[in-house]
């Protein structure tokens, strides 16, 4: 019995709850209202980089935009409002903002008009 009750304790408690629906192994809240996710420092260098990249797509031009010291919702927002400048679809992906095709001259305009300095990479 004491091996069980030691099971338990590392498992984490909570995973589900029929009220809240999936709760958080860190913090133990429903993940709608998790505190850790929140104070999750932004992943970057601080050094804004733009970046075509064809290997590894079949030969589609992606653009990437790397190290911008944003939290996953404003880099999200941010991606959303780049994609429809640039007319065309993509992702966030680890931290990394892709857009499908060859976007590096008019986001860097668009980072820079909203105070960012992007580099070309």
């Amino acid at each position: 019995m004491e091996r069980s009750a030691s099971r338990r304790g590392d498992s984490g408690g909570l995973v589900y709850s029929t009220e809240t629906g999936r709760m958080c192994p860190a913090c133990r809240n429903a993940l709608s209202a998790c505190t850790c996710k929140s104070k999750a420092a932004p992943v970057g260098d601080g050094q804004v980089r733009v970046m075509l990249q064809t290997k590894g797509r079949g030969g589609k031009a992606v653009t990437l935009v790397k190290g911008l010291p944003l939290d996953a919702d404003a880099l999200n927002a941010l991606g959303k409002q780049l994609r429809s400048a640039c007319g065309s679809g993509g992702t966030v992906r680890d931290g990394v903002l892709e857009v499908q095709g060859d976007h590096c001259d008019r986001i860097i305009a668009d980072l820079e008009s909203r105070g960012f300095k992007p580099k070309r990479a």
